[in-house]
Formats: C-alpha cells, sequence, structure tokens
C-alpha cells in the first residue's frame, strides 16, 4: 500500500501577498530598468504566480491588489491584520544607480533581538531566493527596514507589526541583464518556486516571538539616500568609497583615519542596506572609539548588530 502523502506546511495558514507599488508609471520614473520594464509589473506577475501555488497548497492567500492600481499601503497592512495573517510578504525588485549590481534583499520591521519571528522568515527567503535564482554564491542582504527609512521604517512592515512579515526585493531591475529575464514568466515562476519552498521551511517549525517595539533596543536614526536620491552619481560609488575606506583605516595616519570615516559613512548613506553597510558601521565603530567617543561608537556597534542579520552560516 502507497504511503499517504504528508500535507503541506502551507494547509490552512493565511498569507497576505502584496505585489508591490502599483499604478505609479505616470508618477515616477525611477521604478523601470534599462529597456523600460517598471518594478510594479514584475511584482504583480510573480505574485499572481504565488498566490495559485500557495492556494494549491491548501493555503489561503489575501491578495493587497491583482491589478496595476495604487492601493494605499495603509490599506495593504490593514487587510493582513483585520484577517488575522500568519505572514505578510511584500514582494518587491529594486533599483540602485550601479548597473552592475544584483542580489537579494529582505527587509523585517525594527530590530533582530525584538522581530525574531520576521527575521526567521527573512532568512527561509534569503536561502530560497539564492538557491532558486543565483547560480554563484551572490551575497545577500537581510537587514532592518530601518535602514532604508530610517525615522519609522516601511509602513506596511510597522503597521503589521506582530505578524511575521519581510519585504522581499528577489533582484535588481536596474542590472540590464536581471531586467531581460524578469521580462519571462518562467523566470517569475522560478522566484515564485523560492517562495514557496521558504514558506514551506517557515512553517515547519513554530515561528519565534516577536516583542514589543523599544523593548530592547531604540537607536538613533541614521540618514540614508532614499529612492530617488539612490540612483545618482555619488550612490554608484558605494563599493569604491567602502574598499578605498577600508584601505585608509589600514594605515596609522589621523588624517586618513577621518577619511575613512567620511568614506564608510557616504557608502552606508548611498547603499544602506547593501552587504557591505554592516561592515561600514562596524567600522565607524571602531574609528569611533579610537577617536574616544566611545557612546557613538557603541550606538554604530548596536546598529550593525541590530539592522544587519548575518546569513553567510545559513
Amino acid at each position: 500500500m502507497a504511503a499517504q502523502k504528508q500535507p503541506s506546511p502551507l494547509a490552512g495558514k493565511v498569507i497576505c501577498l502584496d505585489a508591490g507599488h502599483g499604478g505609479t508609471a505616470e508618477i515616477d520614473s525611477y521604478r523601470k530598468g534599462p529597456t523600460g520594464e517598471r518594478e510594479e509589473w514584475v511584482n504583480l506577475r510573480v505574485a499572481l504566480l504565488l498566490q495559485k501555488m500557495l492556494e494549491g497548497k491548501g493555503a489561503t492567500v489575501l491578495m493587497t491588489r491583482t491589478a496595476d492600481d495604487n492601493i494605499p499601503l495603509g490599506e495593504r497592512a490593514k487587510l493582513a491584520v483585520e484577517k488575522q495573517a500568519d505572514v505578510f510578504l511584500s514582494v518587491h525588485h529594486n533599483a540602485t544607480a550601479d548597473p552592475e549590481v544584483n542580489f537579494p534583499i529582505i527587509y523585517f520591521h525594527g530590530s533582530a533581538s525584538e522581530n525574531k519571528g520576521s527575521v526567521a522568515l527573512g532568512k527561509a527567503v534569503a536561502a530560497a531566493l539564492s538557491d532558486h535564482l543565483y547560480k554563484t554564491n551572490s551575497p545577500v542582504s537581510l537587514v532592518s527596514d530601518h535602514t532604508i527609512f530610517p525615522t519609522a521604517g516601511a509602513k506596511v512592515l510597522r503597521d503589521t507589526y506582530g505578524i511575521p512579515g519581510i519585504i522581499a526585493e528577489a533582484s535588481f531591475f536596474t542590472n540590464a541583464a536581471e531586467e531581460k529575464r524578469l521580462k519571462r514568466k518562467a523566470y517569475n515562476r522560478r522566484e515564485t518556486k523560492a517562495y514557496v519552498a521558504a514558506l514551506e521551511v517557515f512553517f515547519s517549525k513554530p515561528s519565534p516571538v516577536i516583542l514589543p517595539k523599544n523593548t530592547l533596543v531604540n537607536l538613533q536614526p541614521f540618514k540614508a539616500f532614499q529612492e530617488a536620491e539612490r540612483m545618482n552619481e555619488t550612490a554608484r560609488l558605494w563599493k569604491q568609497d567602502f574598499l578605498k575606506g577600508r584601505e585608509f583605516m589600514q594605515q596609522s595616519d589621523s588624517t586618513l583615519l577621518q577619511q575613512a570615516y567620511e568614506l564608510f559613512t557616504r557608502s552606508a548613506r548611498s547603499f544602506p542596506d547593501s552587504y557591505v553597510a554592516a561592515k561600514c558601521h562596524k567600522n565607524r565603530s571602531v574609528i569611533l572609539n579610537i577617536l574616544d567617543k566611545p557612546e557613538e561608537a557603541l550606538e554604530e556597534a548596536i546598529r550593525a548588530r541590530e539592522h544587519y542579520v548575518d546569513v553567510s552560516a545559513q
């Protein structure tokens, strides 16, 4: 007698699926790739495919949008809260001034030690996106939404806090080769399969507890470049600034040490969610200690630990 098939861990789960953005083609010019493919179109294609796949596994899927509509962020979050979703997943794709950049970035709200449920979800998604979309050992960023929105984080994550929730930027549509791939439905389906695999991993074990915000951590905002600013020429130097800062830091010269601090600061502001931003903050902490500023150094060390999660050991 054949063994009975085990139900998916997704069976019976309520998942709020948010296709990021939508209906903004007339009001912004930076959410499009080199040949004009717009992020909100890709987000929606992936979300609709994912909806079918999740429902096929027995999940209940709440869609914040099913067409190219500009749905208010508050309404998206409200849907997840009122329907008591088990997970909030916002599907996005990213942009930056450097056309060579392409890797996944996943955001959780607040601080890592307080929002462990969302961090666990983010780790599962980071691993799955790496496996399904990237052939080599691509860098991955799992970061707080306070890295890009320093004062309050992202509204959809802030307003759903308490539900394990992430914004997942699977790749960069500003990379020409990636934009070409993102136009293909077969490639969109590969991304969808990654999310399904990640959610099955996440739901296969109990979710860690999410603590009230500011229970353990309360950091001063670190100003970062915002959306359109990240497309300027200064932002394009994010990696060069980091490498030059590291070079200056290794030399025992007070003037170069100050220049290193400024370069790390500019790199972290230009690309605050990059895979080197945590290193920039750690190096700023070291330099601040050398400059006899222990309180500022401690805050930078805490920021590096709480706003950036190391996923390299997965």
